[in-house]
Order: structure tokens, then sequence, then C-alpha cells
């Protein structure tokens, strides 16, 4: 027989008339190997018919599980109880939208991110659908994978003090998918279009070196290692315009 799993779980629901947060507490049976995932379902299944929280691929890719989990953000089907004391609370990811309950908006903030920083290569190359791809050494090659294994769970922004004061900052996940373009050779974008659109007090700048997004992310992808790395290249004297400085 395995222990007793005492869960306190976030519950509020804003389409509700009348509703108003709190928190609900739940008991379940542990099992071998029970992740979070499998704890919420079960939870949903036999007792908490309505309890929202959002899941897709069960396997720490999707990032859609993510939430507060004794008060760290992480991922739910990535937690296994046997981990965890015996009372267990969750809550939704800070910063983001509250659906209801566990569930949060990340696909909006991401969505911003992506138009703002104008996330896709810029070349001024005309297509050619014709050529041949373009061919590119492994090294770097294996610097833009490594880039690319955000899986935009927003754990990094939940864990970021920055983010939390300021909206518009763009957080490790906004600065990460930059250095992911900065080290593309096929982007023509030069230094000075880097600096405008990330040294300022919402961009690398801002960042206070807290690093409580690189203590939480997931996929432990080298943020710190990224970061140094823009702020080396926004510091090497990129010219600002005179009108730009403030009196």
């Amino acid at each position: 027989m395995g222990r007793t799993l005492t869960f306190e779980i976030f519950r509020y629901n804003p389409s509700k008339e009348n509703d108003q947060p709190h928190v609900d507490t739940y008991q379940l049976e542990e099992t071998p190997r029970l992740n979070l995932f499998t704890a919420l379902h079960r939870i949903r299944e036999e007792q908490a018919p309505d309890l929202m929280f959002d899941f897709v691929c069960r396997a720490g890719i999707c990032g859609s599980c993510a939430m507060m989990i004794n008060g760290r953000p992480t991922l739910a089907c990535r937690t296994l109880t046997s981990d965890l004391a015996d009372t267990i609370k969750l809550f939704p990811l800070p910063f983001f939208k509250l659906l209801g309950d566990l569930s949060v908006d990340t696909g909006t903030w991401f969505r911003g991110i992506e138009e703002r920083l104008e996330s896709w290569i810029h070349t001024h190359k005309e297509f050619d659908p014709e050529a041949e791809e373009e061919r590119m050494d492994n090294a770097t090659a294996n610097k833009i994978y490594e880039a690319e294994r955000c899986i935009e769970c927003g754990c990094c922004i939940a864990g970021c003090a920055t983010a939390q004061v300021y909206p518009d900052f763009l957080g490790a996940a906004g600065l990460y998918r930059i250095g992911r373009f900065m080290v593309d050779p096929r982007d023509d974008r030069g230094e000075q279009e880097w600096f405008e659109l990330v040294s300022t007090d919402y961009g690398v700048f801002g960042c206070i070196g807290m690093m409580g997004c690189d203590d939480v992310c997931p996929k432990d992808l080298p943020l710190l290692e990224v970061f140094s790395y823009i702020r080396r290249k926004m510091n090497k004297g990129v010219k600002v315009p005179v009108d730009n400085l403030k009196s």
C-alpha cells in the first residue's frame, strides 16, 4: 500500500459567475512511478470532473503542463510524486492570463514575442524554390539546434523576478530566441538592428542576474551562455543615434 497523498489545488474559473479563487483539497493513494500528470487525471476522473489543467504530449516536449508545484515552476509530467512530500500544492503559473484552475494562456504571450522579435530569418536573397538547400557546418548547425530546444513552457518567465515587475520584459524565452537568430549565418540582420531590438531595460540589460530562469528550466538550456553572448555583442560599441539619447 502506497502513501496517501494530499493535493491542495488552486481552483478558480473566471468565466463562472460568482466564482472566487480558493484552494480545494483532494486525497489520492500513491502508486509506483506516479507522476503529477497521471495524478491530476485520476483526480479529475474520480473526484473533480471540472478541474482544468493543460496537457498534450506526456513526454516533457510540448510544455503544456507547466505549473507551480510546491512553489516551483516545472512540468507536471516530469515530476514524480515519490520526489515530493505527502502534501503537494499546485497553483497556476504567475504572469500569464489565467484561463481556469491550473490552466494559463501561454500561447498569446509567446506569439506576441515572436512577432515583436520578428522571429524569422531576415534575408535579402530572393527565394528560389529550385535552388539547393544552403549547406552549413556541423558546429553552426548544432548551435542553432541547441537554441531551438526551448519548448515554450513558460517556466522561465514564471521564475523571473524582472518579468513579474515589467510585463514587457522579453524574458529568458525571448532572449534565447534572439540568440538563435544571432548565430544563424542565414540571417542578414546587423548589430545595429539587434541593438535596437534587445538593448533596453526590457531586453538583455533588464535582466538583474538572479537567473531564476536557469534554475527552473526543465530542458536545462544554456541560458547563461546565450545571455552572455548577446551582452558581448551589444557591448561592442554600436552607435546610437543622438535623437535616441535622453538628455
